[in-house]
């Protein structure tokens, strides 16, 4: 009788999906990844101070340019050279002055080490998403999730936001 009671827990406990995720908007709002389901996301840890930073140019032109197909999802993150200091409301203005951004901006968040957040436990690690093992390198590495929720694809930092690959993410079916 223990072994059956233990099945469903089992079955219950595997790996979570992209849209079983909830994170927090820079504001402090709750966001359920599962308000994306069917678009193609881009979920990129952001910075304010680092030498990728124009990066957010890029982001919001491509966010704007392919609105009904994808979104971008920006995380500032704190983890390399202390690049991401600022309060939210920091960020927020940074990002609204400078870049004009306009596309979703999260909490401020880890990306690597003991206190990483669920979110990317789950995107660099195969053992979860199913697909692929993979490091947070540095401020602006780019994770290309399909309309299903599943991993495609990782960006580093040096490959601009409508790259090659990113292109051929977007344009699958």
């Amino acid at each position: 009788a223990a072994l059956t009671m233990m099945m469903p827990m089992a079955v219950f406990s595997q790996t979570q999906g992209f849209y079983d995720f909830k994170v927090k908007t820079l504001e402090g709002n709750n966001f359920d990844l599962s308000s994306l389901k069917g678009k193609k996301v881009m979920v990129v840890n952001v910075a304010s101070k680092c030498g990728f930073t124009p990066q957010y140019k890029d982001l919001e032109e491509m966010y704007r340019k392919y609105a009904g197909e994808m979104v971008i999802i920006g995380f500032p993150a704190n983890n390399f050279a202390n690049q991401e200091p600022g309060t939210p409301a920091e960020i927020r203005q940074f990002c609204s002055q400078n870049y004009g951004v306009t596309f979703p901006m999260m909490e401020k968040i880890s990306v690597k080490g003991d206190d990483m957040n669920p979110l990317y436990k789950w995107l660099t690690s195969k053992d979860k998403n199913g697909v692929m093992d993979s490091e947070v390198k540095w401020n602006f590495q780019k994770y290309l999730i399909d309309e299903n929720g599943k991993l495609i694809d990782v960006l580093y930092s040096k490959e601009k936001p409508e790259s090659e690959k990113s292109m051929k993410w977007l344009s699958s079916k």
